[in-house]
């Protein structure tokens, strides 16, 4: 795929060696399928274990039989998956920095014992509860609550646009402990078999068509003490799991904008009109020209800011830039890629047109491009522009 300034050159052993496993797997596994699965909106359920097998879910993650690998190798595997289709990316993104991480860094012994080696193998399947019908861009005024209730805590409320919810085993809830006087947010390891609990699918989507997404609903659902994350209260809790996400999809943008310009590139060699290639005339090098040097930039914020997270540098804003700017490139190369189709990149033989609507979604999820943008403005100006 495209690497116009040879970033890739520098990549070790490590993270080729990921990089070319995840590519070999969509070529194999998954590309063949995709435009099916995604026009019937389904997911391949048979790729959970395999990509739990190649160690796809939380691999920058230590211990509990994870690979620990580097984060630009992680981000070079959200390349990979995402250049096959957004929704497996997802899938591998939230089973890994919205399930697997928050288990990791805020669980305790025995929940990471019993969680982490199950998800880490695909053997389990988890979601991220932080979404609500009425709280999207604001999740600090949400709505779900849990109140303390003898050996433990009963949980009520609705999440949405929740992905893998009906699939998963688990769903990591967040809910305002209504037991102590400032309503502090907790997580919670809701097992999505209990009695109480409720996960629709959600049908019609237009978008992220081969992903599963759905609904959590909790009506006095009885939750023990040892289901609640021990080591984190309050909004620092999910934001730091979104930071991780976000990360994973600064690095996914680009892989779909490589498959799209890919695509455009081939096409443009190949198709005749006029006597000649199109990509022989000057419009059409035009916009493979902008393609390039816009994914070029995004790649290159995709690989510092795996620098900077390696060593311990890496800020929310930094991720807020990349999310906002690489998501926004992908979007523009989809379109542009799919222009250069004509009418033959409406189908779905070709990919960009399923990028292209797959990326209003990711364009949208964790944080949306306005939100970002105000996330920026502050860190810039010390104004915040939120109320």
């Amino acid at each position: 795929m495209l690497d116009y300034v040879g970033l890739e050159a520098d990549l070790g052993e490590e993270e080729r060696l990921i990089r070319d496993t995840a590519r070999d797997f969509v070529e194999d596994k998954v590309r063949p399928d995709i435009a099916d699965h995604w026009q019937d909106a389904t997911f391949p359920m048979e790729i959970i274990e395999e990509m739990g097998e190649l160690g796809f879910y939380a691999p920058n993650l230590d211990g509990y039989d994870l690979p620990n690998v580097s984060e630009k190798a992680y981000g070079l595997l959200m390349q990979e998956l995402e250049a096959c289709d957004s929704g497996i990316r997802s899938m591998a993104s939230v089973q890994g920095a919205l399930v697997m991480y928050p288990i990791h860094a805020f669980g305790s012994d025995a929940q990471k014992d019993e969680w982490l080696p199950k998800l880490g193998h695909g053997e389990a399947v988890g979601c991220f509860g932080l979404t609500e019908p009425n709280h999207g861009s604001n999740p600090s005024a949400m709505e779900t609550h849990a109140e303390a209730d003898g050996d433990g805590y009963v949980l009520n409320g609705s999440k949405t646009w929740i992905t893998n919810s009906p699939i998963s085993d688990v769903a990591v809830v967040w809910a305002k402990d209504r037991s102590e006087d400032d309503d502090p947010v907790r997580g919670f390891l809701v097992e999505t078999d209990k009695a109480g609990v409720t996960t629709n699918k959600i049908d019609d989507k237009l978008s992220l068509r081969a992903s599963i997404t759905g609904e959590i609903a909790l009506d006095d659902v009885h939750v023990d003490a040892d289901d609640v994350l021990p080591h984190v209260r309050g909004m620092k809790g999910p934001l730091s799991c979104l930071t991780q996400a976000r990360y994973g999809i600064a690095w996914g943008a680009v892989g779909a904008a490589q498959d799209c310009f890919e695509t455009a590139l081939q096409y443009a060699t190949d198709r005749e009109q006029f006597g000649k290639p199109i990509g022989g005339f000057q419009l059409q090098q035009r916009k493979l020209a902008e393609m390039a040097t816009q994914i070029t930039n995004a790649q290159l914020l995709a690989h510092r800011l795996a620098d900077l997270k390696a060593r311990g540098d890496l800020r929310p804003q930094h991720v807020s830039m990349a999310k906002r700017n690489n998501v926004r490139m992908a979007r523009e190369t989809a379109k542009t890629a799919r222009e250069m189709l004509g009418g033959n990149g409406i189908t779905g033989d070709y990919s960009p047109m399923r990028h292209m609507a797959n990326i209003e979604t990711v364009y949208t999820y964790e944080g949306t491009h306005d939100i970002h943008t105000l996330i920026l403005g502050e860190d810039l100006t010390g104004i915040a522009a939120f109320e």
